[in-house]
């Protein structure tokens, strides 16, 4: 597993906008180019980042200003401006031989798991699931540790008191208390993202599941995986077909977050859902990973040591 370098003072982050642009919410992003600018960090926009509209430009506008950024010597980490429905259909256009040629983290949340998983799946170069560029504001501890862990400071990042249920999303209120659910104890090469995305990605050029478990087979495989939207019957049938694609040999532990936006068809629960899917997997859910904030930060490709006690848990990542 290759490990680019992570962000340094006075270094450049380059953002652009893989999915939606940021126009109709650009106060946020100025609140986020501010607070990586006051931490001494160089902001460089490529592309369409304030544009208000859910596609950040064209395909090919899209498509330039990844590739103008991983050409760029002078930017150092890449992140994409914010998530949506729309990055997917950039994929077939990347060209992955100048991401492999001029490797840097890239870091993004939701829609762009399409990028952070192909880049660590196919090219075994380590991406960062956590923040979009226009995420960060004060006063947030996890926004603290998310900067923390892209500045290179491992820290251990343990389970969050609060968490914003989906009645409280979109505003700062933290009103839930966090439980995570199940026992466990695991080491193995951490891999995931979004689950509404993942599913879209098995069995396509855009990955490489088969490859990337055979080759750390020997460390063992520990997914996670962010929920946003899907009901329990969706969820369940993805994480089967995962399953018959060979996604989860070699896979010592599933980690899922909580559900945004809960749904089910028939009065199945989530839990039956990963229970009846995974069988004897072990897994955890309920964890802080995801659209429920606080959220953790992830790095695919990196040694993930991880623990669930009680309700309680930490993750540790290592740069193995």
């Amino acid at each position: 597993m290759f490990y680019p370098k992570f962000i340094k003072e006075n270094g450049t982050v380059g953002i652009c906008a893989l999915s939606a642009g940021l126009g109709h919410k650009i106060e946020d992003y100025l609140n986020a180019y501010n607070y990586l600018v006051k931490r001494g960090i160089h902001v460089l926009e490529e592309g369409n980042i304030r544009v208000d509209n859910v596609r950040g430009g064209s395909i090919e506008e899209r498509v330039n200003a990844l590739h103008s950024l991983y050409l760029n010597d002078d930017v150092d980490m890449v992140m994409c401006g914010a998530g949506g429905d729309f990055l997917y259909e950039i994929l077939p256009y990347i060209d992955l031989k100048i991401i492999r040629n001029h490797p840097k983290f890239f870091m993004g949340a939701s829609d762009p798991t399409g990028i952070t998983f192909m880049i660590t799946t196919k090219l075994d170069i380590a991406s960062i699931y956590g923040l979009n560029g226009g995420s960060y504001y004060e006063g947030q501890t996890y926004i603290d540790n998310n900067f923390k862990m892209i500045c290179g400071n491992l820290i251990t990042q343990y389970s969050y008191e609060y968490y914003q249920s989906t009645s409280a999303y979109g505003t700062d209120e933290f009103n839930e208390l966090v439980y995570w659910h199940n026992n466990l104890k695991e080491s193995g090469r951490c891999i995931g993202g979004c689950l509404d995305v993942l599913k879209d990605m098995i069995g396509t050029p855009f990955e490489d599941v088969s490859g990337f478990v055979e080759r750390y087979k020997d460390d063992g495989i520990i997914w996670y995986f962010d929920i946003y939207a899907m009901n329990a019957e969706n969820t369940y049938r993805t994480l089967l077909q995962m399953k018959a694609a060979g996604w989860f040999k070699y896979c010592k532990a599933v980690l899922i977050g909580r559900v945004l936006f809960e749904g089910s068809d028939t009065g199945m629960t989530y839990s039956e859902a990963y229970s009846l899917a995974l069988g004897n997997i072990p897994h955890a859910y309920n964890l802080d990973i995801g659209h429920t904030l606080p959220k953790m930060t992830l790095i695919n490709g990196a040694i993930l040591d991880v623990e669930v006690k009680d309700g309680k848990g930490r993750l540790n990542f290592r740069l193995e």
